[in-house]
């Protein structure tokens, strides 16, 4: 048994806090907000972000960060991507030398243009920082429905560890190196998504859908190999498996945060609306800017960024799309397949 602390309350901290707990560790959640922590105390419920998931009695709830962080064998951090930095911050005076902390959240920082690993490695340098992620709905992974997901780690042992505190008969945990590329996948994924979300609007069909869907995953793969990620954890459950969950459900705040953008609402009223945070608005920019930097072409993103913050109406940013020069589809893959980083394991 593992003693774990959970930083941040919300349905996906919740979901994972379920498993952690029904895998037989002791778990402690850690809320910024004492109504929540209330709530959760009183109920043993998140009515309102994963109702119908009834948390285990023995389960802990505070607002005290330091106790939910010291003396745990591991800790998950499960805030919001824009909550990431303050809250490793905030975390950094009570963690212990090698503390392993596995990051849930899934984003890039518009202004530094940093993964939320690299974030926490910057703001907790002694610790021993790996990243979770892959399909998963937190209101089914919560129903002890069958999911399947990666867990990423410079070190071996770190991702070997965590997984089997996370493995069950209803979730299974695979390891990776790569993560760099599973962070990026699971960042702009949601990117895609809200393009996803704003052709439903529209009106248009399946066949919209399923060319966005692959080829913002070819956007996400050359970005991805272009920053040292590797071309088969884009093809993977972290790659085009969060893909087609994310574009394809109603559970998704970025699925249903697009459709409303793609009726005609304002980003800013989508997001209202949706009352969760919608890391795809956060990462289109940033997701952007990389590109840029990088000097890779990604289309789909830039309209996202285009109709999130320059006002271009979504059907405008669809006619765009079909209309670009005629392109080979797969050449620059195979070439970047050639340079592709080694597996460092």
């Amino acid at each position: 048994m593992a003693n774990v602390g959970i930083i941040g309350a919300g349905s996906w901290g919740c979901a994972l806090s379920w498993l952690l707990s029904n895998n037989g560790n002791q778990v402690t959640v850690w809320s910024i907000m004492e109504d929540e922590v209330s709530m959760l105390r009183n109920c043993h419920e998140h009515k309102d972000k994963l109702p119908g998931v009834i948390l285990p009695d023995d389960m802990e709830f505070t607002t005290d960060l330091e106790s939910a962080v010291k003396d745990k064998d591991l800790l998950v951090l499960a805030v919001p991507s824009p909550f990431t930095r303050s809250t490793a911050g905030k975390m950094a005076p009570f963690i212990k030398e090698g503390q392993k902390i596995v990051n849930v959240a899934k984003g890039i920082e518009d202004v530094t243009l940093m993964t939320l690993s690299e974030i926490i490695e910057q703001e907790i340098p002694k610790a021993d920082v790996a990243v979770l992620s892959g399909p998963s709905h937190a209101e089914e992974v919560g129903k002890g429905i069958p999911t399947t997901i990666v867990v990423g780690s410079k070190k071996k042992d770190t991702a070997e560890y965590i997984q089997s505190l996370f493995m069950s008969d209803v979730f299974r945990v695979y390891t990776s190196s790569d993560v760099p590329g599973i962070e990026l996948g699971a960042a702009l994924k949601n990117v895609v998504a809200l393009a996803a979300g704003m052709a439903d609007g529209l009106g248009y069909g399946d066949n919209t859908k399923a060319a966005l869907i692959t080829r913002g995953i070819a956007e996400i793969a050359r970005l991805g190999i272009s920053m040292g990620g590797r071309i088969e954890t884009f093809y993977g459950l972290t790659g085009i498996g969060d893909l087609i969950v994310t574009c394809a459900s109603m559970h998704s705040r970025n699925r249903r945060a697009g459709i409303l953008i793609g009726k005609g609402v304002s980003m800013e009223e989508a997001m209202k609306e949706v009352k969760m945070v919608v890391e795809g608005v956060y990462s289109a920019k940033a997701g952007y800017a990389l590109a840029q930097k990088y000097q890779v072409n990604v289309p789909v993103i830039e309209q996202v960024n285009k109709i999130l913050f320059e006002g271009r109406p979504a059907a405008q940013a669809v006619s765009e799309l079909m209309l670009r020069d005629k392109k080979v589809e797969n050449i620059d893959l195979r070439q970047l397949y050639l340079n592709s980083a080694e597996i460092p394991w």
